[in-house]
């Protein structure tokens, strides 16, 4: 599989990554560690956790336990060296610690304890999972406002995670640092924050980006680009209505909307008609919907790294089949009439 750097960090890992959040609730043990089996024997060797995983629901006693799942197969296999290890500290307002956010020691505290349950020595890319003020991924963009924050309260949290940062990566703890669920505005601030103090620098932006979900494509991809930041796109089958398995009213058993009603707002009355059409120009071209939807991260004008995640080792063996699919310039242009056609279904 082609390598790809993160940011201008002079990692490279493979261009697809391995998400894990359905490990420990959908995903059992055993199944878990055939996926981690399948993903490195294909060359997936970049891995996505978080110290709140599973999801599907959050909660406080199943935190962690993806880490766990990650730690026992890296103690069976003795293959840590081989993968790129990335996980995340929760930000305020979570399952695991309530209100608290990442202040009085709390990201080196929880880099701590995913170290522990991830059985290494070593982080490969720490990410905040969401900022410490609200971002418009958690309004699906329609009710976000941005107007009650402050921005040196803002720029002080900035600057005491960066502090944090600093110290775990002097003591061999971390080696490059990530952001998730960001703005631009965010992005850049913690990129000139970091500049300021020598602190770990913004090498990744983990946000929702799919065929579904464009709002990359503006802001933040000029930021990525000038910044030396990779996307690393998360939901890159929209929860999985681009698999098709949600339309005509289906809902298979235990699949996520059948866990969550209505996928975090992304069910919305729009989406069955973008993914329909999604859907046919993938049968036009003769290629499998969930390959089309991966293989288009190829062709965007700033790196960009899906994020796949399957509740079994069946669903990821149908993703694993395409790593070689490349959508082409005319396929890319039907791709994109489509999105003319279905802007933002959620």
């Amino acid at each position: 599989m082609r390598q790809v750097e993160l940011g201008r960090s002079g990692v490279r890992v493979s261009e697809w990554a391995l998400g894990t959040m359905t490990f420990g609730n959908q995903t059992p043990e055993d199944d878990a560690h055939r996926q981690m089996d399948m993903a490195l024997e294909a060359g997936v060797t970049l891995w996505d956790c978080a110290e709140m995983y599973p999801v599907n629901p959050v909660t406080k006693e199943t935190a962690g336990r993806s880490e766990e799942f990650l730690g026992r197969w890296f103690a069976a296999r003795g293959r840590r060296a081989e993968v790129v290890l990335a996980t995340k500290v929760c930000g305020p307002n979570n399952a695991i610690r309530g209100a608290q956010g990442f202040g009085d020691g709390t990201v080196k505290a929880a880099c701590e304890a995913s170290l522990k349950r991830l059985r290494t020595d070593v982080i490969d890319l720490y990410q905040l999972h969401w900022p410490a003020r609200s971002h418009y991924h958690f309004r699906r963009n329609w009710s976000y406002d941005p107007s009650s924050q402050d921005k040196a309260a803002n720029l002080s949290v900035m600057d005491d995670v960066l502090g944090q940062l600093s110290d775990l990566r002097a003591e061999g703890k971390i080696r490059e640092f990530g952001l998730s669920n960001e703005t631009a505005w965010g992005t850049v601030r913690w990129i000139d924050r970091a500049e300021a103090l020598g602190a770990p620098v913004v090498r990744t932006v983990q946000n929702e980006y799919s065929l579904l979900a464009r709002l990359y494509d503006t802001d933040l991809a000029e930021v990525a680009v000038n910044e030396g930041v990779t996307l690393l796109a998360f939901s890159p089958l929209g929860a999985g209505l681009l698999t098709g398995k949600y339309l005509d009213g289906a809902l298979p058993p235990a699949s996520r909307k059948a866990l969550n009603g209505d996928l975090g707002g992304r069910a919305s009355p729009r989406v069955d008609g973008a993914v329909a059409a999604y859907h046919g120009v993938a049968r036009e071209a003769g290629m499998d919907p969930v390959h089309m939807a991966l293989a288009w991260h190829r062709t965007r004008p700033f790196p960009s790294i899906p994020i796949f995640g399957a509740t079994s080792a069946n669903q990821l063996s149908r993703i694993l089949a395409g790593l070689e699919t490349s959508v082409g310039p005319d396929l890319a242009k039907r791709i994109d009439e489509v999105n003319r056609a279905h802007p933002l279904p959620y």
